[in-house]
């Protein structure tokens, strides 16, 4: 039986267990230890972005026309899998493979949490309060990450595999929270399975909707922002000299500073409506990455406390735009085409930052990063407040 409760519950379980990443805080560390130069970390990422992004419109489908919870059981055994290939491996190749299966781990779950959150809400009927609850579960995971920051930094003075081992513990806590799901009634007809169906979903985002088009294009140049930052955080650390035992207690404060904004977005975002609400996160973002470029430590992690912040309000915003003009039957599809131009967009850039990092340093590449997004974020978002994407 549905119970609203229930299915809270678990994705509060499950979104701790994905994002109490131990492994954060001293993951460049942990690569550089293992002989991988800043291009081969993010040659890494871009890998794991590109397996996202092969994968997250047909898991997105998967979970509209099958069953979300389905979609997360499984997804959350690939991530546990993905940890424990790390925690034994130690070279390009084997990070490789245990990158490709946190992607397929998370293609699964990616955009299925969402819309599994947004339709519970919608047979109890309080879909007014998504940004309220998504906020709360986006805070509960940073809250998460934050506490992951200091326990992985302590973890890290043992060794920095270490963390690893925990983390494919954290894992594995999200399998039974996973299994615990019901799916509520779903409002609408649920699609069959099929590549027409799937292009057709596609094409409607694309082409076939100007507001849905441009809402998915500025949620996502958003996204893939702020996924950059989170790789360019530990070598900004590193260039500025902070001591290792601190990565963990400054990578904590960052997240609990998502997290606490992200607690209360819904009344931030109904208080200064959503104009000036999209309008003031993508000004902090931009100013994060041209200021980190020439900032020292204290300067430089006040822009990326603001940084963090920002995301910390745009996350759950954007997520209810676009549940918003969604209906149930492709709500995690669209969602999942959000996800695959995020991490086409990474995957595109990210090997080009690690490039430049190494050769022209980490201001050039902050530099680079920030005339990129300022384009492309100033481009949607003419389109998204012109179009009024932001409503029905």
């Amino acid at each position: 039986m549905f119970s609203l409760k229930r299915n809270l519950s678990a994705l509060y379980l499950i979104k701790v267990a994905k994002w109490m990443n131990l492994v954060m805080p001293i993951i460049v560390l942990f690569y550089k230890s293992n002989g991988l130069t800043m291009q081969d970390i993010f040659t890494l990422q871009a890998i794991y972005s590109v397996t996202l992004m092969l994968l997250e419109i047909p898991t997105g489908y998967f979970a509209d026309a099958t069953s979300r919870k389905t979609s997360m059981v499984i997804g959350s055994i690939f991530g546990f899998a993905g940890f424990l290939i790390y925690s034994t491996s130690t070279g390009f190749w084997e990070f490789m493979v245990a990158e490709v299966i946190l992607g397929v781990g998370m293609s699964l779950v990616s955009g299925a949490d969402s819309a599994m959150l947004y339709d519970s809400l919608a047979s109890a009927g309080s879909t007014d309060k998504y940004t309220r609850y998504e906020g709360r579960i986006s805070s509960f995971g940073n809250f998460a990450e934050a506490a992951a920051g200091i326990i992985g930094g302590l973890l890290a003075a043992i060794s920095l595999r270490t963390p690893y081992f925990f983390q494919a513990g954290i894992a594995l806590l999200a399998i039974p929270a996973a299994i615990s799901l019901r799916e509520p009634p779903i409002h609408g007809n649920i699609a069959k399975p099929g590549l027409r169906d799937i292009a057709s979903i596609i094409m409607k985002v694309m082409h076939g909707d100007r507001k849905l088009f441009w809402n998915t294009m500025f949620s996502a140049v958003t996204g893939v922002s702020t996924l950059t930052m989170a790789w360019f955080a530990q070598p900004f650390f590193i260039q500025s000299g902070l001591k290792v035992t601190l990565f963990g207690v400054a990578w904590a404060v960052l997240n609990l500073s998502v997290g606490l904004v992200a607690f209360y977005a819904w009344r931030i975002e109904s208080g200064l409506g959503p104009r000036r609400t999209v309008m003031l996160f993508t000004a902090v973002l931009l100013t994060g990455y041209v200021g980190l470029s020439f900032a020292g430590m204290a300067a430089g992690f006040s822009l990326l406390l603001g940084f963090y912040m920002a995301r910390g309000l745009a996350t759950p915003t954007l997520r209810y735009y676009i549940n918003k003009i969604t209906s149930s039957d492709t709500r995690a599809t669209v969602l999942s085409v959000r996800n695959f131009i995020i991490r086409a967009l990474f995957a595109l850039l990210a090997p080009l930052y690690g490039l430049i990092t190494d050769r022209y340093g980490l201001s050039t590449a902050l530099l680079l990063a920030g005339g990129i997004f300022s384009v492309l974020s100033g481009i949607s978002l003419f389109f998204f407040l012109r179009y009024k994407t932001y409503q029905p």
